[in-house]
């Protein structure tokens, strides 16, 4: 690994190597042909939620790395991973070491629901399940129990659709993927057969893509059923999916119209539509047995509509509850943070102290934006940052910086085992290797351990 500094060279830092983060170096290297970019990752893979984000099922998606992977190769990239900032190396170390840093570490904590009963057993965010079956290290010990035959996901959204169609989606269609095998065996006892979709809103308000909706009505020996009587839409939601904005919730309207009528027979999995309810609690004495749920009404005017609790509840039976009602960010140490938003306060990128930006150090993606938006979304948020550093870079003299190689010693000394892209291209070699007999893309090494052990067993 080359970590020397050149004079004229602009060193950047870029924090966290999922797709905002890729697209930053991109952009910077095709503006900046003085540039080096190093990026670094607390895990020895890249591609962020790419690899521990999207579900299994969804190959397709995972193809946007290999635009990553160009961009890895390009002249003036490095790839350092297994350093995590904050406790091996500082941002004021990073801001000493280079003349930018962008902070691209996304937005990996969970939005609590904030009732009572919430940390239960049983009760778990969809981050931790969808880090299991990814095999993402942080989540590779998670117990799940499949034994109930009813499981709730509070939440409408893309990542409630992936939980609920992992959970309904037969074990033997799932083998072919890239899906933890600690998860495929787990699952392939489960019991579930209900899964229930819990939205504070009505149907005209889905976040679900029409995609990501449709989906879940097409999985093997799995009905998606929703009441008829939740399709009386009032003359607000009405107006909402007849305008031009609401093309998306007029789409999912007219899926969930299908799904009443066509409920194949036999089916031996349901996925239900729940709407207008909110959580109030969460039951059990040790581990969760119902939750309680307020029932909703819509007021106001289309798209301005919230919804507001009546004095109705029920207890919904249940034993296994996921909570998937959003990301935030996470501070990171030396820089400001909004609590409120869970994001890293900024002007077009520039990261602020009070209403002033810090000199050098930028923002891009969900710690820059919220948890908001495609992966694409993120090309046009890490264009507008660049655009801000090119600003500010403008007209200044590049005075010498070291880069990573001021930093060497000091990670050295905190015992860093730090892996370049070459070494991570040794991981990815030695997975698909380990899949290849089971039919399946990719077998994942799920602990950092392994992933240097496989690194050190490959042939030089």
């Amino acid at each position: 690994m080359n970590l020397v500094g050149c004079s004229n060279t602009v060193q950047v830092a870029i924090v966290g190597s999922g797709p905002s983060g890729f697209y930053a170096a991109e952009v910077l290297l095709r503006r900046r042909p003085d540039a080096r970019v190093d990026m670094y990752d607390r895990l020895p893979t890249p591609f962020g939620l790419i690899r521990g984000g999207v579900a299994p099922d969804h190959p397709k998606i995972k193809q946007v790395s290999l635009v990553y992977d160009r961009i890895a190769r390009s002249p003036g990239f490095a790839f350092l991973g297994n350093v995590e900032i904050g406790s091996m190396l500082t941002v004021e170390q990073l801001r000493s070491a280079y003349h930018i840093v962008i902070l691209a570490c996304g937005a990996s904590a969970d939005r609590r629901l904030g009732i009572a009963g919430e940390d239960t057993v049983g009760s778990h965010t969809a981050t931790e399940f969808v880090g299991w079956y990814n095999g993402q290290p942080d989540y590779r010990d998670r117990v799940f129990d499949f034994s109930a035959e009813r499981a709730v996901i509070i939440g409408q959204g893309n990542v409630a659709a992936d939980v609920a169609r992992i959970l309904a989606t037969p074990v033997e269609d799932l083998r072919r993927t890239d899906i933890a095998q600690h998860a495929l065996d787990a699952l392939a006892g489960s019991r579930i057969r209900d899964i229930c979709l819990i939205g504070r809103r009505g149907p005209a308000q889905m976040k679900f893509t029409p995609t990501e909706l449709k989906e879940l009505a097409h999985i093997r020996d799995c009905a998606a059923i929703v009441a008829s009587e939740d399709l009386d839409l009032s003359v607000a939601c009405t107006g909402e999916i007849s305008d031009p904005r609401g093309d998306e919730a007029r789409k999912n309207v007219s899926l969930l119209r299908g799904f009443v009528a066509a409920v194949p027979p036999g089916a031996c999995r349901r996925i239900l539509f729940r709407f207008l309810e909110t959580p109030a609690r969460i039951n059990g004495p040790g581990r969760v047995q119902s939750v309680t749920l307020i029932k909703n009404r819509m007021e106001g005017p289309p798209f301005g509509q919230v919804a507001v609790a009546t004095e109705h509840t029920l207890d919904l039976p249940c034993e296994l509850i996921f909570r998937s009602v959003g990301y935030r960010g996470v501070a990171v140490p030396g820089v400001s943070f909004d609590e409120r938003t869970g994001t890293i306060p900024n002007r077009k990128g520039r990261c602020l102290i009070g209403h002033h930006p810090i000199r050098g150090v930028y923002v891009t993606g969900w710690i820059k934006r919220g948890p908001t938006g495609i992966i694409g979304t993120n090309r046009a948020d890490s264009v507008e940052t660049v655009e801000s550093i090119c600003e500010d870079l403008a007209g200044t003299p590049i005075t010498f910086k070291p880069g990573a190689a001021a930093l060497r010693d000091s990670l050295l000394t905190r015992g860093a085992r730090i892996v370049s892209y070459g070494e991570w291209q040794k991981i990815d070699l030695a997975e698909r290797s380990r899949g290849q007999p089971r039919g399946k893309p990719r077998e994942k090494y799920t602990c950092v351990r392994e992933m240097i052990e496989a690194i050190d067993a490959s042939v030089p």
